[in-house]
């Protein structure tokens, strides 16, 4: 099976429901959405774990043309946002673009025609101008190495592959890993299991979160007047702004925020020995900060132990630490986080002249502009590539500010030619990289922790330096300066039927 599109955009997560739901309102009809799994969703898909939710209000965290008026709590949980999810579909009618259980196994960019080939697990292959990659910067969990691993007769899984056939009830149960997803379900988990260990490398800075019921009468004056709904959405999102600053050299602010965050550890956990254990080591900011009124509280209960000796080994029934104590459990569950751009590197992506864009990556290190475009690699744009995370603010506001780019990319690209594509220039590129690496400089994230933000190199190819405002006016549209024009001969192979999907 052949299939001939002008654009195809792989994953249906909130990147990929983005671009297809942009692409229909500029107009486009001949585009694929690809989807490995058999529903839509993406992370929200994906991770079922207890007590699964954003952490960012769900006012901001929405497309801003489809805010949502109805959300039950101010944080969303997993179920509603991924019900959110579903609505867009719907109400923007693209469920006949989007193929399920359809894995993408190996993308070939061919200078003759100007398109790229995906080839499907199946063998189908779909020819599309422009591939628009939106399977997400955290989309393979991430396991430690320990060892011992396989040994392990209990049941082991990890937080985003959340195993709901595992009664964790009366069960001594070992979570490893303090991050974004841990403290979300540590304190569901703490109150069931017959005993709890945590296993804790780094301590986070955790924040207090309320996250209250909203009543049905404020769910009514949103949907009756949207205006108010807007205010509250611009409102949470300067807000969000001006605590970024504290991460981008304002250590006056940073101060406050540091202050802020052990002030709620120390309301919440009385014994100092617990305390100090919880304390970061580091400033705030350089790992993710959290956010949690109930994470503290789980470990003053009697069946609720941290460990923050590191771990030796995995044995079929405990797991050692490195001060020679055995500690017993059933279950282990890694909440240790993911592979970044952990989908990409699962298929060949093979731009100009045979290169390999992963294996690149790996040798030299991740270089893009503005996380989207790569030198040698025509007509491919990631969405929530490399350097585009957030450390403050929503990352669908960032997802809005690459369509902008994506649709002027497209216009510019339909001016060239039937056959043209556009390659970012190698020096735009390198310079580019340079001068965002050198923004980090009086960033929290170069003040010397360890993160999953730094390549082995020391670069941070995780986050964006700067204010999403800064995005969105750097992406606002393409510079024609910054690409070559490159013209296929499509005399040289033969021509193929063009198939519209509608």
């Amino acid at each position: 099976m052949k299939t001939t599109v002008d654009v195809a955009v792989i994953g249906a997560g909130f990147a990929g429901l983005g671009a297809a739901i942009r692409l229909k309102k500029e107009g486009y009809k001949s585009f694929v959405v690809l989807e490995r799994a058999s529903a839509i969703g993406g992370t929200w898909r994906e991770n079922t774990y207890p007590g699964c939710g954003c952490d960012i209000p769900s006012y901001l965290y929405s497309f801003s043309f489809a805010p949502g008026a109805a959300w039950s709590r101010v944080y969303a949980g997993q179920t509603e946002i991924l019900n959110y999810l579903n609505d867009c579909v719907a109400n923007y009618a693209l469920l006949p673009h989007i193929r399920f259980q359809t894995t993408v196994a190996k993308a070939v960019f061919s200078e003759a025609h100007g398109h790229w080939t995906l080839t499907t697990q199946r063998g189908e292959e779909i020819k599309a101008r422009v591939v628009i990659s939106a399977i997400g910067a955290l989309d393979k969990p991430a396991f430690p190495k320990i060892s011992g691993m396989d040994a392990f007769r209990g049941a082991a899984f990890h937080s985003a592959r959340w195993d709901h056939t595992c009664d964790l009830r009366g069960k001594r149960v070992a979570v490893i890993g303090t991050g974004a997803s841990a403290i979300q379900l540590i304190p569901e988990v703490a109150e069931i299991a017959g005993e709890l260990r945590v296993f804790q490398r780094t301590a986070p800075y955790v924040m207090p979160r309320a996250n209250p019921v909203v009543p049905d009468f404020i769910q009514s004056v949103l949907r009756r007047f949207p205006v108010v709904q807007r205010l509250l959405r611009e409102s949470i999102y300067w807000i969000n702004e001006g605590q970024g600053l504290s991460f981008r050299g304002h250590n006056l602010l940073n101060r406050i925020g540091t202050w802020r965050a052990l002030r709620h550890l120390r309301r919440q956990i009385a014994d100092p020995l617990l305390r100090r254990k919880l304390t970061p080591d580091y400033m705030l900011g350089c790992k993710r900060v959290l956010f949690s009124n109930d994470y503290y509280p789980a470990f003053t209960r009697p069946t609720v132990s941290l460990v923050t000796e590191g771990i030796a080994e995995i044995t079929a029934d405990s797991i050692k630490t490195k001060d020679g104590i055995e500690h017993p459990v059933d279950v282990i569950i890694y909440s240790t986080g993911f592979q970044p751009a952990g989908g990409l590197f699962s298929m060949p992506v093979v731009g100009r002249n045979g290169r390999m864009l992963v294996q690149e990556w790996v040798a030299e290190g991740v270089s893009s502009l503005h996380g989207m475009a790569f030198s040698g690699y025509p007509n491919l744009l990631l969405l929530v590539g490399p350097n585009t995370g957030l450390g403050h603010n929503s990352v669908i506001h960032v997802i809005e500010s690459q369509m902008n780019y994506v649709t002027d990319y497209l216009r510019f690209l339909e001016k060239a030619g039937p056959e043209a594509s556009l390659d970012v220039r190698p020096a735009v590129q390198q310079h580019y990289q340079a001068s965002l690496q050198q923004r980090f400089s009086s960033t929290v994230w170069a003040s010397g922790c360890r993160s999953w933000y730094l390549d082995k190199r020391g670069n941070n190819t995780a986050l964006w330096p700067g204010s999403t405002m800064d995005y969105r006016v750097r992406t606002r549209r393409i510079n024609p300066d910054d690409f070559v024009v490159i013209h296929g001969n499509p005399q040289t192979v033969p021509a193929e039927p063009h198939d519209v999907v509608v």
